[in-house]
């Protein structure tokens, strides 16, 4: 192996490794639910689309659900999963809804490496929708952030 072959490969595994691996472990994984591109398109609006099935992110500050402190369940807006109990749901000040905790066997995660980080992402572990990324800065019983994407919730009020 020459120099130049050497240099093309290690770049592309480095690209690979900021950009291109984010989410492999998830997106190989069976869901119980599963749709097909056409079939979300038509139950999700574009942004809905963008964030659950392209892991997107929606604006900061976008989603009514960040101000919402009522007693209730958040659910998956792809399957009905119940996912966060408002109870351990704060004010993190990030302009996205948060929480500290999630219902037992309600997310599955796996690592993001994209935006030159390491990062946790969190989907719902029935139909794999992006919700956002879990951060070790949260407040106690936990130390997390859940910080997630409100276009992927349904709030169902107690």
């Amino acid at each position: 192996m020459n120099r130049r072959s050497f240099t093309i490969l290690t770049s592309a595994g480095l690209t690979y490794g900021l950009f291109g691996a984010g989410r492999g472990s998830a997106q190989a994984a069976q869901f119980e639910v599963t749709r097909t591109e056409a079939e979300w398109r038509a139950m999700l609006t574009p942004a809905e689309y963008r964030v659950m099935r392209e892991e997107g992110t929606e604006r900061a500050g976008s989603s009514p659900l960040d101000k919402v402190y009522d007693p209730g369940v958040y659910h998956c807006r792809g399957c009905d999963l119940p996912l966060y109990d408002a109870s351990t749901k704060y004010d993190s000040g990030t302009g996205w809804p948060s929480f500290y905790q999630a219902l037992p066997d309600a997310i599955g995660t796996s690592q993001d490496r994209k935006l030159f980080m390491l990062r946790t992402e969190c989907h719902c572990r029935r139909c794999g929708s992006h919700l956002g990324h879990i951060f070790d800065d949260g407040p106690q019983p936990t130390g997390k952030r859940h910080c997630l994407n409100g276009v992927s919730l349904v709030f169902k009020p107690a």
